[in-house]
């Protein structure tokens, strides 16, 4: 804590070192609901020296004292400039007004910093516009579904919510909602994610070249950030689909200090089933699913200085079942669920230092559960009497963290912008407990046949990075990230450098080059590609050791024609040790072993790849055009004789087309058509009896299957078209818009997954595919007031 007060009183006082300069700073925000703009570039045009806001809007900009012209710009919004002289330290609270014509854009001060200057590789922004206008399967969007059509990004299987990013597995992302990390974003068995679009304000996918501020995951990170509230004016928007509907609203909460954000949502499968389940039973039966999500968020401002966030995240996925039949004396029921769900919350602080040094702190919470229960019971009458005899069966496992975590934003000067900071995390894991009660005519047996066996562990990491400009033609982002893991008496240090640049090679062409070593210290048990909320999260044990990966990126970029268009180019190769997979006939629900004793550990991965995009981020048209060129192994000691074998979601070619256009004030049509190369998957290769001849008692009457290699198999290319047209419409109360989606418009049969048939009449065996989604309509109605 000493180092700590002496580093924070270092950097105040550094103002006295730099005194021939004075400082820019100050928030800015958006002039219609007051909520920050992180990413807004900011620039003196008369040296050419500039810097961006950082998630809060803040920014700080230190220059000589001289005649300065500042320019605040971000896509969407008007620029704003500031002539004045610079004499003395200033702060400039800058809220942009958004752009009312966005058919032509073609001013250089609209653009934000281009790529060809942004020393960070291998990450992508998607703005949540982008996302809406997306075509949406059962007129859902969805966060997840946009960014597997980015190159290097892929879905797993038909209509998931996974995403495997440069040959990694799911529990290789970090996916953070509001800093705080979500352990599952599945709703619906995989097919929709946990993220409420009308809840969110920005996306954004780091693929490789990872600064030293991010930690914990091997392959990916995903930042998701809450919308803050409209400080100026009460609103609210929401939509009415086929399978869900949802509300969000914001405002100010007395006056323009706090503001607040609700968003909810819910699915009405089960509603729309039960007449139809009513009428099909025999018995007094029901059963349904559904799935609820909810998100707040709080903000309060003490001072320009000084601000408090509070968010929260809940939602659940719920799955049940009870029937009724009534014998005259006698009743049996049957009752069951299965549930799962989320919830995070963050409390974050802001202050402000002085006019070059930015703070955040965080308290963070995440918890993450899964339950099955089922019982029967049996009741009888008789004699004035009635007994009760019942058997249930629970099963629960699951995941809580406690966090806190320090960030510093420094600027001493335009050349140099540099974070540092720390977290400390417990967690708790519960990899499954699972219990029998056995009641009968009253009295009550409990049998604990998988213990509880839960363990803890303590996670902390420290950091420090620079984006540092070197000259005009070269600028670097390199630190280094320090993470341990302590958990049964062992203690996993990791020192992990990290390093990326910019060179300005010429013509506008940029070369990018980036190294990064990433340690992880939990695992994901899963035996499925569909993120099941079966899937068990894990720590490192003294059977299990840490994830490792080094992964080296290169490639060119640039922008043209005033940065409308952005284009990049990027190779990677990328190798992992230390990963686990479960052995052949393990089960995630098993009496007799530990889960360590279920697996296969110190695995090697090996993943490269060539990734193209082309993306116009602004205008009357936008979208990108991706490809991915790639192969990705897997090598195990015991698993496919210790040779290496195709990833179960290896896939040689992934192409993306994504469009949205707007062809009116009152009418947008979107559009996306992917590619790829069919999974590879385990058929077996022949039937035989090793012994159906000798001696009848040596004899084998049962059948086997020879496999052969592992993930030897192909199945079928994926590819699919959808199309979705937006019709929108001012009314005195706001707007509104009918939404008409078309997934899969030319009805592929795209496999989901296959199996083995025998013909009745060839007596031939022969590979079948399951498809899962055919062509499917949708319509949903949205408005804003």
């Amino acid at each position: 804590m000493k180092k700590l007060i002496f580093a924070i009183l270092l950097f105040s006082l550094s103002d006295f070192a730099l005194a021939q300069r004075s400082t820019i700073s100050g928030y800015v925000e958006d002039e219609r609901t007051g909520e920050s703009l992180f990413g807004v570039n900011i620039v003196d045009l008369n040296s050419q020296r500039g810097t961006t806001s950082n998630l809060y809007g803040f920014y700080s900009l230190s220059l000589p004292g001289d005649s300065v012209e500042v320019r605040f710009s971000y896509v969407g919004y008007e620029p704003q400039f500031h002539n004045f002289s610079l004499e003395k330290d200033t702060t400039i609270q800058v809220r942009l007004a958004h752009r009312t014509n966005m058919d032509e854009i073609t001013i250089e001060a609209d653009r934000v910093a281009p790529i060809e200057e942004r020393s960070q590789m291998s990450q992508i922004r998607v703005p949540v516009q982008m996302i809406k206008s997306q075509p949406a399967l059962l007129g859902e969007s969805d966060v997840i579904k946009t960014l597997q059509m980015l190159p290097g990004v892929q879905s797993g299987s038909e209509g998931s919510s996974g995403l495997y990013v440069r040959g990694g597995g799911p529990d290789q992302n970090l996916i953070l909602l509001d800093g705080v990390p979500v352990y599952n974003a599945s709703h619906l068995f995989g097919f929709f994610s946990v993220f409420n679009s009308d809840a969110i304000s920005n996306v954004s996918l780091t693929k490789g070249g990872f600064p030293a501020r991010f930690g914990g995951r091997s392959s990916s990170v995903l930042e998701i950030n809450m919308k803050e509230g409209n400080n100026q004016e009460f609103r609210g928007e929401g939509g009415l689909g086929l399978v869900a509907s949802r509300l969000t609203l914001e405002g100010p909460i007395g006056g323009d200090r706090t503001s607040f954000m609700i968003s909810g949502r819910r699915t009405y499968i089960d509603l729309l089933m039960a007449p139809v389940i009513s009428n099909q039973s025999d018995g007094d039966e029901s059963f349904g699913y559904y799935f609820w999500d909810m998100n707040a968020k709080v903000n309060h401002r003490f001072s320009e200085r000084s601000r408090l966030y509070f968010s929260i995240y809940g939602g659940d996925d719920h799955f049940y079942y009870k029937d009724e039949y009534d014998y005259g004396n006698v009743t049996d029921t049957n009752d069951g669920d299965l549930s799962w769900g989320n919830i995070t919350s963050a409390l974050r602080w802001n202050y402000q230092f002085s006019n070059r040094l930015f703070s955040n702190i965080t308290l963070i919470h995440s918890r993450y559960q899964f339950n099955i229960g089922s019982e029967t019971s049996t009741t009888e009458r008789g004699g004035g009497q009635q007994f009760t005899d019942s058997f249930s069966i629970g099963y629960r496992s699951g995941i809580r963290d406690w966090g806190a975590r320090i960030d510093f934003d420094y600027f001493p000067d335009p050349d140099h912008y540099i974070r540092f900071g720390g977290m400390a995390t417990t967690h708790r894991f519960s990899p499954g407990a699972l219990q029998f009660r056995d009641e009968d005519q009253g009295e009550t047996d409990i049998t604990d046949i998988l213990e509880p066996n839960e363990q803890n562990g303590l996670e902390y990491f420290l950091y420090a990075e620079d984006d540092y400009k070197v000259t005009d033609w070269l600028k670097l982002n390199f630190g280094l990230h320090h993470s341990g893991f302590y958990t049964d008496n062992t203690y996993y240090p990791s020192l992990q450098p990290r390093v990326s640049s910019v060179w300005d090679f010429y013509g506008g062409v940029a070369v990018k080059l980036s190294y990064a070593y990433m340690a992880q210290h939990l695992h994901l048990l899963t035996n499925t590609g569909i993120g099941l909320p079966t899937d068990l999260w894990v720590p490192v044990t003294n059977n299990v050791k840490p994830q490792r990966s080094h992964q080296i990126a290169g490639g060119l970029a640039r922008s043209f024609m005033n940065g409308q268009y952005e284009i990049s180019l990027e190779v990677y190769y990328k190798k992992m040790d230390g990963l686990i997979e479960y052995k052949e006939g393990a089960q995630f629900i098993g009496a007799s072993d530990n889960w360590d004793e279920k697996v296969e550990t110190g695995g090697v991965g090996w993943s490269r790849g060539i990734e193209f995009f082309l993306e116009r981020s602004f205008g009357s048209t936008t979208g990108w055009i991706g490809y991915t060129l790639s192969r990705t192994d897997r090598q195990f000691k015991n698993l496919n004789s210790g040779d290496r074998y195709p990833y179960n979601y290896d896939r040689r070619h992934d192409l993306s087309l994504v469009v949205s256009h707007k062809l009116s004030d009152r009418i947008d049509i979107g559009g996306n058509w992917v590619y790829g190369t069919g999974n590879a998957t385990t058929l077996p290769l022949a039937t035989f009896r090793p012994n159906d001849t000798g001696p009848q008692h040596f004899r084998s009457y049962g059948s086997l299957q020879y496999y052969g290699d592992r993930n030897s198999y192909r199945m079928r290319a994926y590819h699919r078209f959808d199309i979705g047209i937006q019709f929108h419409r001012t009314r005195r109360w706001g707007e509104r818009t009918l939404s008409l989606d078309i997934y899969n418009v030319y009805n592929r049969k795209n496999p989901f997954f296959m199996y083995l048939h025998k013909d009745q009449d060839s007596q031939e065996t022969v590979g079948r595919q399951v498809s899962l989604f055919p062509i499917l309509p949708s319509i949903s109605y949205n408005f804003k007031f």
